[in-house]
């Protein structure tokens, strides 16, 4: 079914406006962290003026610097320009990748429900309407802050959600790296690989770690006080969930890092065991959010994002709820509910009543990957058109198609 291109333009400017609007609200008073960006961009590329705490010293010199390589060596981009110029051409850049994020869903929702019988139509406006819970909190990573590495991270992991519905494994664990070669906490998305035919995951892997190894490893080789970065710490905030949980140290614990990854993985793999692979991002968001020490907005990004993937791959529901929720409860309470505690309490409740939906609900509309494949349409000839333009070979095969994990 083709879409008239009138509709697609309309529904692109809608988004783009939304973006404009919130872009122009938020950027006179933005950049709270692009300073941490200009400088380990300047010290990537310049190696610290010479003093020896830059280049493939960075690490072990400047342990609160958290950002992944690639997210320097693209900040170092904006360096020529003089500081405020930089940092305005760096946010519209980011805020630029946010509608690029949503087209990416739309592409990838439209892949993904081939031949299923939806209507383009509605699912357009689902993207709409989640796209626009989306974008005020992309403004808020991107602009506010200018948090490049949650932008990057987040970017290719978009980017690996829409080749992983083109089943392409390769690209799949290139961009996965790119992602956590941006934001280490990435690594909560590892887990859509496995949404891939599993005689594709290794060639995914390699690829990912590989990249991963040529971006970080240079760091630890010339100087092994690189795993100092692996160490810093920040203060537990009182609004954390971490606090419910009975974490009251005034520090990031020891054990709230590694348990963070290995929450996000396993909720992922669980995911993807049952068949919902687009769940994988707000897993891995929920797993961060509910671990972390600190509560700054932005983190709330990641979790629209999953949201985002969630509504619009994982459901066929006209409304986009959790991310209107997501962005109510977790962006909204920050003003509306002074308690420090009770915002903490809502944190937890999001992470666990979202996480149990997603691994638990039942998804009688399209069913589990396990039970019932999707069925393959067949066209006579050449690529599917879908409402974004060619969407899939028929000659390839589909994430979806995998063989099932367990038998």
């Amino acid at each position: 079914m083709r879409i008239p291109e009138v509709s697609t333009r309309m529904h692109l400017l809608l988004l783009t406006a939304w973006t404009v609007l919130w872009f122009a609200l938020v950027e006179p008073s933005g950049g709270f962290s692009w300073h941490y960006l200009r400088t380990g961009g300047e010290l990537i590329y310049q190696g610290g003026a010479g003093d020896g705490t830059g280049g493939l010293n960075l690490y072990a010199h400047h342990p609160e610097l958290q950002m992944g390589p690639i997210s320097f060596l693209v900040a170092g981009l904006f360096n020529p320009f003089s500081e405020h110029t930089g940092q305005f051409l760096a946010a519209a850049f980011m805020s630029a990748l946010g509608l690029v994020i949503v087209v990416l869903a739309g592409r990838s929702a439209a892949i993904s429900f081939l031949g299923t019988g939806t209507n383009h139509q509605r699912l357009r406006r689902r993207v709409l309407v989640a796209g626009l819970a989306f974008i005020p909190m992309w403004i808020e990573v991107s602009v506010r802050f200018g948090h490049l590495d949650d932008v990057l991270a987040l970017f290719f992991t978009a980017l690996a959600v829409w080749f992983l519905t083109r089943c392409n494994p390769a690209a799949v664990g290139a961009c996965l790296a790119l992602a956590m070669d941006s934001k280490p906490t990435a690594l909560a998305f590892l887990p859509l690989i496995l949404a891939l035919p599993r005689d594709r995951w290794m060639r995914a892997v390699l690829w990912c770690a590989g990249l991963v190894a040529v971006a970080w490893l240079p760091f630890f080789l010339v100087d092994p006080q690189s795993f100092a970065a692996a160490k810093f710490t920040i203060p537990n905030n009182p609004a954390s969930a971490l606090r419910w949980l009975g974490a009251d140290d005034p520090e990031t614990p020891s054990w709230a890092r590694p348990a963070q990854a290995a929450l996000g993985l396993g909720l992922g793999a669980i995911a993807v065991w049952r068949g919902r692979w687009a769940g994988v991002v707000l897993l891995g968001a929920n797993a961060r959010i509910v671990l972390d020490p600190s509560v700054y907005t932005y983190y709330t990004a990641s979790v629209l994002l999953g949201t985002l993937l969630w509504d619009v791959c994982g459901q066929r529901r006209l409304v986009p709820w959790w991310s209107w929720i997501a962005l109510i409860l977790l962006y909204g309470s920050v003003f509306a509910v002074p308690d420090e505690s009770a915002r903490g309490l809502i944190r937890l409740a999001f992470v666990a009543v979202s996480t149990a939906y997603v691994l638990l609900w039942p998804m009688h509309e399209r069913g589990s990957r396990r039970h019932r494949p999707l069925p393959r349409p067949e066209p006579e000839e050449g690529p599917v058109e879908g409402p974004w333009g060619p969407m899939w070979d028929p000659g390839r095969t589909r994430p979806w198609e995998a063989p099932p994990t367990r038998r």
